[in-house]
């Protein structure tokens, strides 16, 4: 094993034992206002970007922001392969500043982008675009490819798609993952019923779950034809109103394998990609924990099966 892979082995391990985990995120869903959960929150290893007095948006903003900030310094002592590790494994946080540029584009205030710098695919070019159309080109001239359309929904989903397909290309432990995420895509999407999916969405679902499951019209079709890789995301899930949870076990499944992976793997890519994960998942955690709070400040008290789905 290579000394780089030694080396980011051991500062990944211990970015996963800094994370606030399940109690943290039980013990931030339970008080009683955001402000003081930010307050908490600011305190711990979510401080980088987290301060009080920040809103509820901004707060969850910064937990991201560190959540960025950690694989950003995990890129610096990885090799070459373990940054292509993250870049795809990060993909997800560029879509989101991507569909924040577009709404940017179109008058409405968003916030300030996630600093990816080098772990990005195609923003630097992406945050230059000053039209829709521009980003759209800059878009079908990347790995991302032109995504069918130039509304949020179009570009949302083709990126999210494709993000899916190259995570398996480049990360094949997640492989069980990324098809899980594509599976409740199509399910939430035939839960909406806003229309026909970009076809660019289409190809690079059809790639990660088959033709059959990006053809069915209806959620109990979709999970008869889903393969084995994806079939247990919507395991649970027989009716659209369960959708959420099986997003919330979609993210359980992600923190048990994640954890296997960081304790009972020598140093190398399983360790890297399990600790990515697991960063990811603990941000998801507490974003939502200040979500619970802030409904208890405005009286609203979260029910058990909410506090244990985020937690």
């Amino acid at each position: 094993m290579s000394a780089g892979w030694v080396a980011v082995g051991v500062r990944a391990r211990a970015m996963t034992s800094r994370r606030l985990g399940s109690g943290g995120a039980r013990g931030l869903a339970a008080v009683d206002s955001w402000a003081d959960a930010v307050e908490l929150l600011a305190a711990s290893t979510y401080g980088h970007d987290v301060h009080p007095g920040q809103t509820l948006a901004q707060a969850q903003h910064g937990v991201v922001a560190t959540m960025v900030w950690n694989l950003r310094v995990l890129a610096g002592w990885a090799p070459r392969e373990g940054v292509t590790i993250l870049r795809a494994m990060l993909a997800p946080v560029e879509v989101a500043n991507t569909l924040d540029h577009l709404e940017a584009l179109a008058g409405r205030r968003t916030p300030d982008p996630h600093r990816i710098a080098g772990l990005g695919t195609a923003w630097q070019r992406l945050e230059q675009a000053t039209t829709v159309p521009q980003l759209r080109q800059v878009l079908a001239t990347s790995a991302w490819g032109d995504p069918g359309g130039d509304g949020v929904r179009a570009v949302g989903l083709s990126m999210e798609a494709v993000a899916a397909d190259r995570l398996v290309a480049a990360v094949p432990e997640a492989t069980a993952w990324a098809a899980g995420s594509v599976a409740l895509l199509l399910a939430r999407e035939l839960d909406t019923g806003q229309g026909p999916l970009p076809e660019p969405c289409r190809v690079a679902a059809a790639r990660v779950v088959g033709w059959p499951a990006v053809r069915a019209t209806t959620l109990k079709g979709l999970a008869a034809v889903l393969p084995r890789t994806a079939a247990w995301a919507l395991a649970g899930a027989a009716r659209p109103e369960d959708l959420w949870r099986a997003q919330a076990d979609w993210w359980r499944r992600v923190d048990r394998d994640a954890g296997a992976m960081v304790r009972h793997s020598p140093p190398g890519r399983e360790v890297l990609v399990g600790a990515v994960a697991a960063l990811c998942v603990d941000a998801w955690r507490v974003r939502a924990a200040l979500e619970l709070a802030a409904l208890a400040g405005r009286g609203v008290r979260a029910s058990g099966e909410d506090v244990d789905a985020v937690a």
